[in-house]
C-alpha cells in the first residue's frame, strides 16, 4: 500500500515538473511532400518573403516581407489546393519564432539559395499536420 502512495506522489510531482503536451490533428494539406532526404530533416533552400502572410491556423507560420525562411519540405500540390512549403524563420530579430516549423504559400517567397534538390517523394503523415500546445500544471 505504501508503494502505491509513493508512486502516486511521484507521478503528481512529475506532472508538476514537466509540461503535458497536447494538441490536435488538423486536416492534411497534401498526401505527399518533396524533401532532400527520406526523413525531411535537411534544408532544401533559403527563401525570402516577398509579402506578409498571416497564418490562418496553427499548421502555418506568419511571415513578414523580407524575412528569411529555411525550407525543409515542399507539399505536392493536389486538386485545387495551393502549393505550400514547410519551413522555419531565420534571423535574430525573429528569435521568438526561430525553430517553429510551419507551412506558407510558395507563391509569396523567392528562393535565395538552394542547398539540396528536393528529389525525394515522401508520404505525409498525420504528425505533419499536428498542432501542438503545451499545457503546464500552472495553466490548468
Amino acid at each position: 500500500m505504501t508503494q502505491r502512495v509513493y508512486l502516486v506522489i511521484l507521478l503528481l510531482c512529475l506532472r508538476l515538473m514537466y509540461p503535458l503536451v497536447t494538441g490536435i490533428f488538423m486536416d492534411k494539406l497534401a498526401s505527399k511532400k518533396l524533401c532532400a532526404d527520406d526523413d525531411c530533416v535537411y534544408t532544401i533552400s533559403l527563401v525570402r518573403a516577398e509579402e506578409d502572410y498571416n497564418a490562418p491556423d496553427c499548421r502555418f507560420i506568419n511571415i513578414k516581407k523580407g524575412q528569411l525562411i529555411y525550407v525543409y519540405s515542399k507539399l505536392v500540390k493536389e486538386k485545387e489546393s495551393g502549393e505550400f512549403w514547410a519551413g522555419s524563420v531565420y534571423g535574430e530579430q525573429y528569435e521568438d519564432h526561430m525553430g517553429t516549423v510551419g507551412y506558407f504559400p510558395s507563391s509569396l517567397v523567392s528562393e535565395q539559395h538552394v542547398y539540396q534538390e528536393a528529389n525525394k517523394t515522401v508520404p505525409t503523415t498525420d504528425i505533419d499536420f499536428f498542432c501542438e500546445s503545451a499545457n503546464s500544471a500552472e495553466d490548468g
